[in-house]
C-alpha cells in the first residue's frame, strides 16, 4: 500500500468540511470527499485538485446503510486502508424565530432526524470504516461537535451559550458521550478518537452568521486528525483547549 496517508471527511463538499479536506490535503493526505450531492461533491474535488490536493469523491449519505457500505468499499478500492476519519456531516434541524428549538413544543420527528444524522450516522460510518482504520499505523477519528454540547456551559447562567436548541444541542451531547464510549472500547488499540468544536463559523449552516471563517473552524479538527502517537483520546477540544463536558 502507498505510504501516502488517506483521510475521509464526511460533509466535505462545502464549509468547514471542505476546509478540513483542504487542510489535510496541504499536509500531504489523499482525501476522500464524502458528500451526498453529486454536483457539489465533484465540484469540491475539482476545486481541491486545482489547489494541488490529491482528492477523490465518495458518494455518502450517512443516514443510509447501503450508501455507507458502498463508501467503505470505494475507499478500500481506492486506498486499501484509512488513516483519518473526520465525521463532519451534521444538521441543526428546523428552528423557530430567533433560531430556537423550544423543548416544550418540539416536533419529535425533528429530534429523530437530527439524531439520525448527528449521532447514528456517525456510529454507522465509524463502524463501517473501522476495518480500514485498523490497517493504519496511526489511525485517528475526529467527531465534529459543538461547544453547545457542553452541559457544564449550558447549565451556567453566567455563560452565553446561544439560543435554546432542544434538538441540536442534545444531539451533540449524545455524540460526545458516544465518542467517550468509543475511546474506552478502543483504549487498547492505536486508534485515537476525540470530539472537536470548530466555534461559531460563518457558513450556510449558521446562516453565514459568526465571527470565524471555515478555515479557522477547521484548525482544531486538523490538529486532532494529525495527533502524534500517545496523544489524547476520548476528549473534547476547541482552539483554546479542553471543553468541559
Amino acid at each position: 500500500m502507498s505510504e501516502t496517508k488517506i483521510a475521509l471527511v464526511t460533509g466535505a463538499n462545502k464549509g468547514i468540511g471542505y476546509e478540513i479536506a483542504a487542510g489535510l490535503g496541504v499536509l500531504g493526505y489523499r482525501v476522500g470527499v464524502g458528500a451526498r450531492d453529486e454536483v457539489r461533491r465533484e465540484s469540491a474535488v475539482e476545486k481541491l485538485h486545482a489547489a494541488g490536493v490529491d482528492a477523490f469523491g465518495v458518494p455518502l449519505d450517512v443516514t443510509a446503510e447501503r450508501s455507507v457500505t458502498d463508501a467503505a468499499e470505494l475507499v478500500e478500492r481506492q486506498a486499501g486502508r484509512l488513516d483519518v476519519l473526520v465525521n463532519n456531516a451534521g444538521i441543526s434541524g428546523e428552528t423557530g424565530p430567533g433560531w430556537i428549538q423550544d423543548p416544550t413544543a418540539l416536533d419529535l420527528d425533528l429530534v429523530r432526524r437530527v439524531v439520525e444524522t448527528n449521532v447514528i450516522g456517525v456510529i454507522r460510518v465509524t463502524n463501517a470504516m473501522l476495518p480500514l482504520l485498523r490497517r493504519s499505523t496511526s489511525p485517528r477519528i475526529v467527531n465534529v461537535s459543538s461547544s453547545v454540547a457542553s452541559l457544564t456551559r449550558q447549565a451556567d447562567p453566567d455563560i452565553e451559550i446561544g439560543p435554546v436548541m432542544a434538538a441540536y444541542s442534545p444531539s451533540k451531547s449524545f455524540l460526545n458521550a458516544v465518542t467517550v464510549q468509543y475511546a474506552r472500547q478502543l483504549a487498547d488499540t492505536n486508534i485515537l478518537i476525540n470530539a472537536a468544536c470548530p466555534g461559531l463559523v460563518a457558513t450556510d449552516f449558521t446562516g453565514f452568521q459568526g465571527p470565524r471563517t471555515p478555515e479557522q473552524g477547521a484548525v482544531t479538527v486538523i490538529r486532532l486528525a494529525t495527533l502524534p502517537d500517545g496523544g489524547p483520546s476520548g476528549s473534547f477540544f476547541e482552539d483554546g483547549g479542553v471543553i468541559p463536558w
